[in-house]
């Protein structure tokens, strides 16, 4: 399963928008941009997306970038590891 990246269109003020075209270039990620992901005080205040259902946010769009790229690593471990834990059962 494909890692999820979600960014909201109201968001790209911040230069998430170069975030979301570089991260579009990956096939091994699946990125959504919606019209609003109804997280407005973040969307006003810093570059923002959401992995997996969970916001990562960061001071600039290029750290913003390095922080997704981490939280993708870290859902994918946490699964590859529920994963192993079920087959052990």
């Amino acid at each position: 399963m494909k890692p999820i990246i979600e960014f909201c269109a109201s968001n790209m003020h911040h230069g998430t928008d170069r975030v979301m075209k570089r991260l579009e270039q990956d096939p091994e990620l699946e990125v959504i941009e919606y019209g609003c992901l109804g997280n407005c005080g973040e969307c006003y205040l810093f570059p923002f997306g959401m992995v997996g259902g969970e916001i990562v946010a960061a001071p600039t769009a290029d750290e913003l970038y390095d922080r997704i790229m981490e939280a993708v690593e870290e859902q994918q471990e946490e699964r590859e590891a529920l994963d192993r834990l079920i087959d052990d059962m």
